[in-house]
């Protein structure tokens, strides 16, 4: 019994000189800084002793020119909220939300979140040729609605 309570008190011993001997060893902050320089920063500087600079002929730097997307990356942009040219599962989803709502027309939720989601992971991953998770702008176009011939307009004078 008397083996037991010394190794358990020498267990002890060395758990606390180890956390002394771990904490002894941080790193300390370093020192705030002197009155002196506080009083320095905070009187106003002579206006007559600031810089002045000539910027007779200095230009800023050029704006950037507007670029005119086409439909497809527009459409590919709805959905890649971070612009890296990548649309994961979860940005594919986020969009989803007020479509998930406009099809609960009666708002008595019985068409859940997952039934509806397993159509938009489906179709994510029909998409997904190369099956890695993410969306390239040329795996996203293969996705792009049919558009349908401008129906004629009606030559009735009724």
């Amino acid at each position: 019994m008397n083996r037991m309570l010394i190794g358990a008190f020498g267990a002890l011993l060395l758990v606390a000189i180890g956390v002394f001997w771990w904490q002894g060893r941080a790193v300390e902050s370093p020192a705030a800084p002197l009155p002196e320089a506080e009083e320095a920063a905070a009187r106003p500087a002579d206006p007559e002793a600031l810089p002045a600079a000539d910027v007779g002929d200095m230009q800023g730097p050029a704006l950037p020119k507007a670029v005119e997307l086409t439909r497809e990356q527009q459409r590919f942009f709805r959905y890649d909220r971070n612009r890296d040219l990548e649309i994961t599962r979860n940005e594919m989803l986020s969009t989803r939300v007020e479509a998930f709502r406009k099809l609960d027309a009666d708002g008595n939720n019985l068409l859940t979140f997952e039934e509806w989601a397993v159509t938009t992971v489906d179709r994510f991953e029909k998409m997904d040729g190369d099956s890695n998770q993410r969306l390239t702008p040329a795996e996203f176009a293969t996705s792009a609605p049919k558009r349908r011939p401008a129906k004629p307009a009606s030559k009735c004078a009724c």
